[in-house]
């Protein structure tokens, strides 16, 4: 491997003894701090370990306890209870590991487009040995299902299956060097091109855990619990529990897809010492040396530049002498330097942990690099005589160290070694981010894509970020939601825009799901909010709920609207500015002087939107914007409604008119407009048969925008007469700001004129399904005719009864539908959620503030979009952040909701056998009941075994024919469901 093949970290997730995160793993680094528990008699007694063997001379009382590795979430991951109880906790710790470490990197493994393969290795199961000693909890289950759940070969496998994951799938098993040499196969896999990243690592989880062990002079095994590397006391080792695994990728994506990249792997070296020793189980000087040696030379560096090696460092009397010995002869072929490169062991703090030994190792060097510092070696107080430490290039810290750079880049090593002498070494450099590497991640979001990106950020930072959460529980989304507030407040240094961008692109959508706008620049301000108490939830439907656009009409505009997001959403800017360009020369004017005026024309501005002339136009513009805005980040339209002006916004959307004409009929129509009579508009709150003794030649029936919201329009005197009649009556009404009585006679001189001028651009059949207000009905031939925009302008606006059309059950969006006000305010989601039900309106989304809403326009729309993803529609994260430099950043992962799915002995205090001994227990996960119900209870009798599938279960009726026929369920393949096995 040369420099330029190096492999990025860019992921990592370890559980040891003494810490469940890697920020407690380094400060027990950093700290010194061993993790071996003393064991009380009756402790190891529960575990299953006879009194008198406990009394034998030489039975060490100490362990390194990892906790709860009775627990999983089964539901998580699709497990039956049953068959969670039967799998080995290594195979259930890898499995959870997996999805922490892929969470960690910012993947979410169901939308990455590459082959993401897995490499990693376990112990033999002891659980099994567990199993096979309590067989009436197990009831019936055949050899293929314990093998699956508990032998080696299905642990890499099971996750791939689980995480449906396409890239090679290999265990690997070389004893104590297996995750390490797991890492370097995987190393391999992405230089070949057969991963596009790699899950590497591996688990150790022996049972009983509080057994103790029985020391043997002459063993590996230490006599008094601890491991003491390279110091003059050292007399063995102590074996433990943990998990750890990386994510790896190849450097060059890693930078160009702006992956956290934690470190690279510059070279490895891995063989084996064949014959060459004195013992099968022995350790060999020339292996190690040769495997050591041809990391170097694959990196391209040299071991003076090494700062730090990360030991196999047992503490054994016979393997540190050799490891020390390998290490210095490589390192004196090219420097005679003493004591510049700190080496230590992290089985001093927690033991050997097996088959995890070599990636946590690998995990502590690269913390090591992150934090600038070499962490102490626990228990060193001498050296070793036999190491010769003194002249070699080697020191021992008591105590943190500050690594320094001193001009070149932090370097280190690790190394794991393998009883029956495989042998791996890896040589590592930290990740410094330079101003080249910082153009790549939209190219990249290009290249994935297909779309086109640029190199450098083209878009301005947005003010205003959207917090994304989800899980499958409420009680999940909770603590989710605290872990990331608890995250952000540790972490100061971690960019809000970052971790926004990593919710949203590296995590997978769940059912229960709560969004946080934040400000950007609002650190505080983004904590207080995710640790709020009162933050509320909403449960995303099944399927994608359709989106429904609405555009407001005259009434709704105001001098800023739309302004925020004209300064930081490019595709806004590109085409607010091709629409002013088109109207310009039919206004005579710039409309974005109007739209975004100087602070000194505020006021001037606003009396120009009351313009007809410009209101019209304005209107249409931003609305126009928004949509493509909204489209542009995956919210499309399943249907669409305007009231008044808008629904020009809704035909140029569907296609029926183009924009260019559009543009000019409406600056037409509001010319026209502009000069006629002015009149008035009054808004009544009453159902139109309370209003109709009104209506007459001068007064008219301009819209029904929902039941008891009604509006009358016309001449000024004539409105005011009927508001006097309405106001002693006691009747809520008010005067829209329009300048001209719109949809009333008042409109008849133009209608010819207008009629002619749409009867000069083309109109088209419409594209997507849209309401023409003027029927109330959806817009098929009408729209395409002159006439239709012509009686558009001079009849009541049926915007109530498009809302009923929308809803009805013929309709392609009825149901749980969304609707989106695409334009300033929110009149229309007013007039769709009146009379709903708290559910329905809670589906009613805004883009723009109100003109008199003191809130952000990017804060408002940010929050719309969190809206809809809640319920369940669809967003392109990649589209929403194509433009802006974002990175994958480390955060919190998925917060399991672990339960105890355990077989052993009744007295164990992790035991669960007394729950599982009843067979109504194996259909207790909810997830199992979904596909249940399918079934017909006659299928099942006459059936000895009935074949579940994993992914569904028994509920109901055919739960209680399953046990009336006495049959015993087992697990298959999700998607099987039930079916008859006769006499099997």
């Amino acid at each position: 491997m040369t420099h330029q093949d190096a492999v990025a970290i860019v992921g990592m997730r370890a559980r040891v003894p003494g810490a469940d995160d890697l920020d407690t793993m380094w400060q027990n680094f950093a700290g010194g701090v061993e993790s071996i528990t003393t064991l009380r008699p009756e402790e190891m007694q529960a575990a299953g370990v006879p009194e008198a063997v406990i009394a034998l001379p030489g039975y060490v009382d100490a362990a390194p306890l990892l906790g709860e590795v009775d627990k999983f979430d089964a539901a998580f991951f699709g497990f039956s209870a049953r068959d969670a109880a039967l799998t080995d906790p290594q195979h259930r710790l890898f499995l959870e590991t997996a999805w922490e470490a892929l969470e960690d990197a910012g993947y979410d493994p169901g939308t990455y487009p590459g082959a993401i393969g897995v490499f990693g290795g376990c112990e033999m199961s002891t659980y099994l040995y567990q199993l096979s000693q309590h067989p009436d909890a197990l009831g019936y289950v055949d050899g293929m299902q314990l093998m699956v759940t508990n032998d080696k070969d299905h642990l890499c496998t099971q996750v791939s299956y689980r995480l449906d994951l396409r890239g090679p799938s290999v265990v690997v098993q070389s004893t104590c060097s297996t995750s390490l040499v797991a890492v370097a196969l995987a190393c391999e896999s992405l230089r070949s091109g057969r991963s596009d990243m790699a899950l590497a690592g591996g688990v150790t989880v022996r049972v009983p855990q509080r057994g103790g062990y029985l020391y043997v002079a002459g063993s590996i095994l230490s006599p008094d619990g601890h491991c003491r590397p390279f110091d003059a006391s050292a007399q063995g080792t102590i074996v433990g529990s943990g998990v750890g695994l990386v994510v790896l990728k190849r450097l060059a994506d890693a930078v160009a897809d702006g992956d956290t990249i934690h470190a690279t792997i510059l070279g490895m070296g891995v063989n084996n010492d064949g014959s060459d020793k004195v013992g099968y189980t022995a350790p060999a000087f020339a292996g190690q040396v040769a495997a050591i040696s041809a990391a170097y030379q694959a990196a391209g560096v040299s071991p003076v530049s090494v700062g730090y090696v990360e030991a196999h460092g047992t503490g054994t009397v016979l393997g540190d002498p050799i490891e020390v010995s390998a290490l210095t002869e490589v390192f004196r072929r090219h420097t005679d330097r003493r004591g510049f490169c700190g080496i230590g062991s992290a089985k001093s703090n927690f033991g050997h942990l097996s088959c995890a030994a070599g990636v946590t190792g690998l995990i502590k060097a690269v913390l090591a690099l992150e934090h600038g510092a070499i962490p102490p070696t626990v228990h060193y107080r001498a050296p070793n005589p036999a190491l010769d430490l003194a002249s070699s290039p080697f020191f021992v810290t008591t105590s943190s160290h500050p690594w320094e750079r001193n001009g070149a880049p932090r370097r280190a090593a690790v190394s794991s070694f393998g009883v029956g002498g495989t042998n791996a070494h890896a040589v590592l450099e930290e990740w410094r981010e330079d101003a080249e590497t910082r153009t790549e991640p939209a190219q990249a979001a290009g290249r994935r894509s297909g779309k086109s990106a640029p190199g450098r950020d083209t878009a301005p930072e947005r003010p205003h970020q959207l917090l994304t959460l989800s899980a499958r529980s409420p009680e999940a989304l909770d603590e989710a939601t605290r872990r990331l507030g608890d995250y952000l407040t540790r972490h100061p240094e971690r960019d809000v825009a970052d971790a926004a961008h990593t919710l949203h692109v590296g995590r997978r959508s769940f059912a229960h799901r709560r969004s946080v706008v934040v400000g950007t620049a609002d650190r505080p301000g983004a904590v207080t909010a995710l640790l709020s108490d009162s933050l509320g939830s909403t449960e995303a439907s099944a399927s994608s709920p359709p989106v429904v656009f609405m555009f407001p009409g005259q009434g709704a505009q105001y001098p800023g609207m739309a302004a925020g997001l004209y300064r930081t959403e490019p595709l806004v800017k590109r085409t607010i500015d091709r629409c002013c360009r088109i109207l310009a020369p039919a206004l005579g004017l710039d409309l974005r002087r109007v739209l975004f005026p100087a602070r000194r024309r505020a006021g001037t501005a606003a009396s120009e939107l009351r313009d007809t002339a410009l209101a019209q136009p304005a209107l249409f513009v931003v609305g126009y914007a928004l949509a493509q805005l909204w489209r542009s980040w995956g919210v499309a339209p399943a249907a669409m409604i305007g009231h008044s002006i808008g629904e020009y916004v809704a035909a140029t959307m569907s296609g029926v008119l183009d924009l260019d004409d559009a543009l000019r009929l409406l600056a037409q129509r509001g010319r026209l407009i502009s000069a006629l009579p002015a009149g008035s508009m009054l808004a009544v709150m009453a159902p139109v048969r309370d209003v109709e003794e009104f209506v007459d030649g001068d007064v008219c029936l301009a819209a029904v925008n929902a039941p008891g919201l009604c509006v009358l329009s016309g001449p000024h005197q004539a409105i005011a007469r009927v508001e006097q009649s309405l106001d002693a009556r006691n009747v809520i009404a008010r005067r829209l700001h329009t300048s001209h009585a719109f949809h009333s006679s008042m409109m008849e001189p133009i209608l010819d004129e207008f009629e002619a001028l749409v009867a000069k651009v083309p109109l088209a059949q419409p594209t997507i399904p849209y309401i023409a207000t003027l029927t109330g009905e959806w817009a098929v031939d009408a729209p395409s005719k002159p006439s239709y925009w012509s009686a558009q302008i001079r009849s009541a606006v049926r915007f109530a009864d498009g809302l009923r059309t929308l809803r009805a059950a013929d309709s392609p969006v009825a149901g749980d539908a969304m609707f989106v006000e695409v334009g300033p305010g929110r009149t229309l989601t007013t007039f769709a959620a009146h009379g709903s039900d708290p559910a329905a309106a809670a589906r009613m989304v805004v883009s723009l503030p109100a003109p008199d809403e003191d809130r952000a326009d990017t804060a408002v729309l940010a929050a719309g979009l969190g809206s809809l993803w809640e319920h369940g529609v669809p967003v392109d994260w990649d589209a929403y952040h194509a433009g802006r430099r974002r990175r994958r950043v480390s955060l919190p992962t998925y917060p399991f909701q672990r339960q105890s799915y355990w077989i052993g002995p009744a007295n164990d205090p992790h035991t669960a056998a007394a729950e599982l001994r009843d067979p109504a227990d194996w259909f207790s996960t909810p997830v199992w009941r979904e596909a249940a119900l399918a079934a017909e209870p006659a299928d099942l009798t006459g059936s000895h075994v009935i074949v579940v599938d994993e992914g569904g279960g028994v509920g109901g009726s055919c739960e209680a024919a399953v046990r009336a026929a006495g049959a015993v369920p087992v697990l298959v393949r999700r998607g099987d469901g039930f079916r008859r096995t006769g006499e099997n």
